[in-house]
C-alpha cells in the first residue's frame, strides 16, 4: 500500500467509528474504499467487519452508562445477536464468493437507502409513542414493555444480515429497539452499540480462523474506528446528523452504482 492509501484507509476506519457510534452505517465508507484499493468483494467485507471490531467494543464502552439500567435485556437480545451474527458469517463464507459479489451492490444501494430514511424511521416512532403516551396529569397504568418474544425475533433477524454484510445494521437494530421498547432513544442507542459489537465480534472471531484476511487494512480500520468511537458522542453533538447521514448516503449510492456498472 502506498502512503496516500494507508493514509485514505486510516481516516475510513475514524470516520466509521464514529458514524456507527452516533448514526450507523460506518461500513458505507470503508468497505467501498477497500474494494476501490482492489481486494475483492468478500476479502473487502470481512477485513472491513474484523477491522470494525475494535471501535465496536470502543462504542460499548463509551455507552456504559446508558447500558447500566438495561441489564435485564442483556442475556436474550445479546443471544439473539451472537446467534444471527454467527448464522450470517457462516452463510458468507459457505456460499460461493460469486454470490456475494452480485448482491453487494443491492446491499450497498439497500444500506443508502435505509440510512437515507432514518429521519423518517425515527418520526414514525416518536409518532407511535406520542399515540400511545398516557394523557396529561394520568399516571400511566402499564408497565414498561420488556422484551417478550418479538423483539428478539427481529434483533436475530438483522444480526443475520449484520454477520452477512453489516452496513445499516446499526440502522435497522436501532428502529427495531424503539419500536418494541419505551425507553429514550439515547439508551436504546447504547443497546444498539453493544448488539452491534456482539455481532461484529463473533462474526470477526469466525473470519480470523477461516476466511482470507487483508491484515494491514484490518489494523488500520481499527485504528482509526477505535479513538472514533468514543469520539463519535462528542462530534455527534457538535455535527449536524443531517450532515452525516448525506455523507453516507452520498458515499454509499456512488459506490453502490459503481459496483452495479461492474
Amino acid at each position: 500500500m502506498t502512503a496516500f492509501e494507508i493514509v485514505l484507509v486510516l481516516a475510513a476506519g475514524l470516520a466509521a467509528g464514529t458514524l456507527n457510534t452516533v448514526v450507523g452505517s460506518g461500513s458505507l465508507l470503508t468497505f467501498p474504499v477497500l474494494v476501490a484499493l482492489g481486494h475483492p468483494p468478500v476479502v473487502a467485507n470481512v477485513s472491513n467487519t474484523i477491522g470494525l471490531a475494535p471501535g465496536s467494543l470502543s462504542a460499548v464502552y463509551g455507552c456504559r452508562r446508558e447500558l447500566a439500567a438495561q441489564r435485564h435485556r442483556l442475556l436474550p437480545l445479546g443471544a439473539a445477536a451472537v446467534l444471527g451474527g454467527l448464522t450470517g458469517a457462516l452463510l458468507l463464507l459457505a456460499l460461493p464468493a460469486d454470490t456475494f459479489g452480485a448482491v453487494v451492490p443491492a446491499l450497498v444501494l439497500l444500506a443508502a437507502l435505509l440510512m437515507a430514511l432514518q429521519p423518517r424511521l425515527t418520526r414514525l416512532v416518536a409518532g407511535r409513542r406520542t399515540r400511545h403516551a398516557p394523557a396529561p396529569g394520568t399516571l400511566a397504568t402499564m408497565p414498561p414493555r420488556t422484551t417478550g418474544r418479538a423483539l428478539p425475533a427481529a434483533v436475530l433477524a438483522v444480526s443475520v444480515y449484520g454477520g452477512y454484510f453489516g452496513a445499516a445494521q446499526g440502522v435497522l437494530l436501532l428502529a427495531a429497539l424503539a419500536i418494541a421498547l419505551d425507553d429514550d432513544l439515547r439508551q436504546l442507542n447504547g443497546l444498539k452499540n453493544l448488539l452491534q459489537a456482539l455481532v461484529n465480534l463473533i462474526a470477526a472471531v469466525l473470519f480470523t480462523l477461516t476466511a482470507d484476511v487483508a491484515w494491514l487494512p484490518v489494523a488500520l480500520i481499527a485504528a482509526g474506528s477505535v479513538p472514533g468511537a468514543l469520539l463519535g458522542a462528542a462530534l455527534g453533538r457538535r455535527v449536524s446528523p443531517a450532515v452525516l447521514r448525506a455523507v453516507v448516503v452520498t458515499v454509499g449510492t456512488v459506490a453502490g452504482v459503481t459496483l452495479l456498472m461492474r
